[in-house]
Formats: structure tokens, sequence, C-alpha cells
């Protein structure tokens, strides 16, 4: 055994760097694998205002550095590094990453979940520039403003009533010319006086990077191919989430999406793997609850390590 741990963070981001903290603060000596772009969802947002403690409001990218230093300060272990394999079949648990093996007592899992985006390039430019994936963490920068949404499913829904509260106009882009949100949900954004829909359109290009902010969108409208600019302030993607759990494929129970499933508490079907944030959470999706369940797996980890030597 090359390397045991009593916990290895398989993860960064507010819930996988909480983790760290906590099992740090356990004296379990955690190791915490980072990702080859650690930080998570965070390091792409701009301005975050609704996490507590911090009333002026912060940097994506300055919070999760101060997640990071504060985990480091009680000893946690940090590798900027990918996971690419691991093997829960036998305790201590295998984790391999460019090439070595580490073995595990316990093993948090917190690899996020990645926003589903159109695939353009001004849309990754413009990303934390009037693009947004998250209505509830950006809708108040909109305030009084003329935003579009993208989407055509319950979250879509839910995002563009949420944005209704900030913005002047809120235009639902859909690709088809029906939604598939459910029938309450279509119901209760044709009743919003605020909602517009914009049937067999998508979007092609975001206006313009070259200002650094969201002026207008290119459409193409899918049955005729005739192409429109509609003006904009801010354009919201809300074609879904996909949880990276790729490498836990047939190694931890997931749902039909890819999240993976918990019981009460952070543990997954395999004992002594624990799971928390996006990864294991399709509802609420924000920084703050991810770092309280990031608290619940370092504490469940400890747990039920505990039990173990007992």
């Amino acid at each position: 055994m090359s390397d045991l741990r009593n916990v290895i963070v398989i993860g960064s981001g507010p819930a996988g760097y909480t983790a760290g903290l906590y099992a740090s603060r356990a004296n379990l000596e955690p190791l915490l694998f980072e990702g080859v772009q650690p930080g998570g969802q965070l390091m792409i947002t701009t301005d975050v205002e609704n996490y507590p403690g911090f009333p002026e409001g912060v940097q994506g990218p300055e919070l999760m550095e101060l997640f990071k230093k504060q985990a480091e300060r009680f000893g946690c272990e940090t590798i900027a590094q990918n996971v690419d394999e691991v093997d829960f079949s036998e305790r201590p648990f295998k984790v391999v990453s460019e090439g070595k093996e580490y073995r595990a007592r316990s093993v948090v899992v917190s690899t996020g979940a990645t926003a589903k985006l159109l695939g353009i390039e001004s849309e990754t430019r413009l990303m934390g520039y009037g693009v947004s994936a998250c209505a509830t963490c950006d809708g108040f920068f909109f305030k009084d403003k003329d935003v579009c949404i993208v989407g055509g499913g319950d979250t879509a829904m839910e995002e563009a009533m949420f944005l209704t509260r900030f913005a002047r106009k809120v235009h639902v882009i859909h690709r088809r010319d029906e939604l598939r949100a459910s029938k309450i949900m279509q119901e209760r954004a044709r009743k919003n006086e605020k909602i517009d829909f914009l049937w067999n359109r998508e979007v092609v290009e975001v206006l313009d990077p070259a200002q650094k902010k969201v002026e207008a969108v290119k459409l193409k409208d899918t049955v005729s191919g005739e192409e429109s600019v509609r003006e904009t302030e801010g354009l919201f993607i809300a074609i879904g989430h996909r949880p990276n759990t790729e490498i836990f494929e047939g190694k931890l129970e997931m749902d039909d999406v890819g999240y993976l499933k918990t019981t009460r508490t952070t543990r997954t079907s395999v004992e002594g793997v624990f799971a928390c944030g996006d990864v294991m959470d399709p509802v609420w999706r924000q920084a703050i609850t991810a770092a309280g369940t990031g608290c619940a797996a370092a504490i469940d980890a400890e747990r039920w390590l505990e039990a173990q030597e007992g």
C-alpha cells in the first residue's frame, strides 16, 4: 500500500473543502484531490452575494481560495489532480490518480455537477459577464433588465419565474413549439405577465464578447433556418445539470440522471463511502447547502471510522 489514509476526499468546491476542513479538525489527516480545476463551479462565478458572512459580497474564486486555506490551516493535504479510477470492492478502498495508487479507510465524494451548456464559444467567454447557469445565484444582478432563458423543462420554468422577481421581462427560448415541463409549471409560467415565449428558436451566438457584456443573442429558427438578433441584457442557461459521476458508474448506486444516492445521512450504497455537494443534490445546488453536506459527510466518516475501531 503506497499511501494509506483515514479519509480521501475526491473533489473540491464548497463541499469538498468543508469536508477536508472538518476531517482535519478531527485529526483524520485527510488527502483531498481538488481536480485539475480546483474550486468547482464557483471558479466561473464572479460575484457571490448570498453566502453568509460576506455582507459586501465576494468573488467566487476568492471564496474558494479562502475555503482551501482554512482547510489547509488544519492540516488537510490538497493535490490539484483528477482521480482516474476507484475500487470500492474491498477495504481499504483504492483510489488512482496519475498512475499512483492511494488507499483509504473511508472516502468522501464531492465531485460536483456540471451545468449543461449550449456549446458555443461566446457563451463560454461571457460566463459570469451576463451569461449564467444559475438564476438563484445571479438573478439579483438583473433588476429591471430584459433577460432571456434557454430551456423547456420544469427547472427552466422555475428559474424563469424566479427571474421575474427582478427582471423587467423574461423571454423563454425553446427549440420546439411545446414545453417539456409539467402542466402545472407550464400554466404558472404562461400566467406570469413578465414571461413570454420564443418558440422554435435556438441561440447560435451571444453578443458581444468584445464588450465583456451581454448585449443581444443571435437566434436561429429551427423550422425555417432564418436568423435574427434579439437585444437582451442577460442570458440564463437552464437545460439541466450533469453530475460528475462517470468514474463511479457500476460502483455506487445512482439515480437515472447519475446523481449519487444517499441515505438520510451522506452514506452511499457502499459502507465507508460518503457523498456531499452537487454530486448528490439535484434540488438546491447552492454553495451554502454544498458546504453543509460537506460538514455532514466528514462527521459521518469520522463516526463510521470510530465504529470500525470499536
